[in-house]
């Protein structure tokens, strides 16, 4: 799948606004708040472990907080991939719950299990997102009082869609950690930061390189190359694969350095692993 080269990307203290104009654009979604998206055009393909969602122009998604998924956001024809998401910290929940009347608060709710809600089209959802359309400009910025009361909305909105949203948002017991060998080995190869992978396992930065010292002496970066490494390794032995498809399957973007770093490692250029196989 190829890679979006062309991004704007507007954040405003919870409210994200998205553009991307070529193909698609591959993320990694494992945020610490949950996110309202709604996708204005072209579409937004979410995988879930085995299960795979797509958002359409003018529909909408609430994903759960702490739970790693996989997202594609693609252009559909001449539409290119436009959408906003609303991020709900624990900060706006904690005070809108403040503020809240408990008596409201509905009974025997169960808290569901599902990472992905579909959210129907409703006069609320669809009048929060069109009013946000303009801030797509990137000359008008919305104030902080504005970017308050559009979170405010949407929190509103989810709660009038459904009770099951009541033990969702006001949820607040300690975010969740998962396996950080079990995250990298995943995703070594896509183009990610450390304070990102760090995010995306629910750590801290410094908890997160705390952490990554009690498995590997090596550095997270290290740790990334050599796995990157080994894995175009094993492609070219397996002799499928020609040198320019395996290396930037294995998240290297330079043939140059992955050349350099191979040859460094394995004390043999990728070319040389592939003659020494046509020769058997």
């Amino acid at each position: 799948m190829e890679t979006s080269t062309t991004l704007k990307t507007m954040s405003y203290s919870g409210i994200f606004l998205s553009c991307y104009s070529d193909f698609s654009e591959k993320c990694i979604h494992a945020t610490p708040e949950h996110v309202l998206v709604y996708v204005y055009s072209g579409e937004q393909i979410i995988e879930d472990r085995t299960k795979r969602i797509i958002v359409k122009a003018g529909q909408c998604v609430f994903i759960r907080r702490n739970h790693q998924l996989t997202m594609y956001k693609n252009s559909c024809g001449n539409e290119h991939y436009k959408g906003i998401s609303l991020a709900f910290n624990r900060n706006v929940l904690r005070e809108f719950y403040s503020k809240l009347d408990k008596k409201v608060l509905p009974s025997k709710v169960t808290i569901s299990d599902k990472n992905v809600f579909a959210i129907e089209k409703r006069p609320d959802i669809t009048s929060l997102f069109e009013s946000l359309t303009p801030y797509f400009d990137q000359h008008i910025q919305p104030s902080k009082e504005v970017v308050h009361l559009k979170l405010l909305e949407g929190i509103y909105a989810l709660l009038h869609h459904s009770p099951v949203y009541y033990p969702l948002l006001f949820d607040f017991t300690e975010p969740w950690k998962i396996d950080i060998l079990d995250f990298l080995n995943e995703h070594y190869q896509d183009e990610l930061t450390i304070e990102e992978i760090a995010k995306y396992t629910g750590r801290s930065l410094a908890t997160f390189k705390r952490d990554f010292k009690k498995i590997s002496a090596l550095t997270p970066q290290k740790w990334i190359m050599k796995k990157r490494l080994e894995a175009a390794y094993m492609r070219l032995k397996e002799g499928q694969e020609r040198v320019q498809d395996v290396y930037w399957k294995v998240g290297f973007k330079n043939a140059s350095h992955f050349s350099t770093a191979f040859k460094r490692h394995y004390g043999l250029a990728p070319t040389e692993i592939q003659l020494s196989l046509s020769a058997k």
